[in-house]
């Protein structure tokens, strides 16, 4: 049976020296609560009290609460933006690397036409923009046959716009965020697609360029030749057909300035030779004993190539 006399008492004493002692440890029972728990125990028909535990034994931390589907959205957006980088500038295009799901950020500036450029014969299917009243957005195309380039051109109204655009075509589909603000426009943005390269390299052949040169006999090729000198676009190769020579740079020649090719003559004299380019290649209608390419003013570039005699190179014509 419940004591009253002694819970009261107990429950006064408590009392009275809650303020003078320590705070009781987290998780153990009162003395009443123990008292009402040995009487309910003996009687048998009274259900035990629950545990007292302190305020901050109360755990504080767990699971983040989720977070609301439009703060998903935009920190996934955020993620797939891709802004222009220094190092994917080719003059004043921007390269980017074309991937599934990525936006592509575009600046323009009123007064001013902003490129986008499609990959050499791919063909445009439509273009979407979500604002269209505030922005001209046309298309043209440059080259022909298998080179056919398709431009869209794009120009804002004023400064302060934000929009999206959609580029269906027949090979992929482009998500371009575009921007407009008072000064600086971007004057054009390509893309290279790492996924071609590398369905290439696992043996798919790739669309053929165009022929360096015609009637070219493999056996009458003679690579006899030095190349002296260093330059960012220094030639890989250098060899002839016994009628034309035939100079590859790397694929880093594409992204600058073309060196001017001298020839030199039989006494000693350096003179601009003709020469046709053709890709990488320059190709020369005759032979030479030695050449040299130029680039620059003060600070000139130069690159020397040279017939190897020793090696039984063929003599100029």
């Amino acid at each position: 049976m419940i004591r009253p006399a002694l819970l009261i008492a107990c429950s006064i004493s408590l009392g009275g020296s809650a303020s003078g002692a320590a705070a009781q440890p987290a998780g153990t029972f009162t003395l009443a609560a123990r008292l009402l728990a040995e009487d309910a125990s003996s009687a048998g028909n009274v259900a035990p009290p629950p545990i007292v535990r302190s305020k901050a034994a109360r755990p504080t931390s767990g699971p983040a609460p989720a977070r609301a589907p439009v703060g998903r959205v935009e920190a996934a957006n955020r993620a797939a933006v891709q802004e222009p980088a220094a190092d994917y500038y080719v003059g004043a295009v921007q390269l980017y690397p074309w991937s599934e799901g990525a936006l592509y950020r575009l600046y323009t500036a009123p007064g001013r036409v902003s490129d986008i450029a499609l990959q050499p014969g791919e063909r445009l299917v439509s273009v979407a923009a979500g604002d269209t009243a505030r922005w001209i957005i046309g298309d043209t195309a440059s080259g022909a046959g298998a080179g056919r380039r398709t431009h869209i051109l794009v120009k804002p109204s004023a400064t302060g716009l934000r929009t999206n655009m959609v580029i269906a075509t027949d090979r992929r589909t482009y998500h371009v965020e575009l921007e407009s603000n008072a000064r600086t426009a971007m004057a054009s943005i390509a893309w290279t697609y790492p996924e071609d390269a590398l369905v290439a390299v696992r043996g798919t052949p790739a669309p053929a360029p165009d022929p360096v040169a015609a009637g070219v006999s493999v056996e009458q090729l003679s690579f006899d030749y030095r190349i002296e000198g260093e330059a960012p676009w220094r030639p890989v190769r250098v060899f002839d057909d016994g009628r034309q020579v035939f100079i590859e740079f790397p694929p880093s020649f594409a992204e600058g300035e073309a060196p001017p090719l001298f020839v030199t003559g039989d006494k000693g004299v350096t003179e601009l030779v003709n020469y046709r380019i053709r890709g990488l290649y320059y190709v020369v209608d005759r032979l030479f004993a030695a050449a040299e390419l130029r680039l620059g003013g003060k600070r000139q570039q130069v690159v020397r190539i040279v017939r190897d005699r020793a090696a039984g190179g063929r003599s100029a014509s």
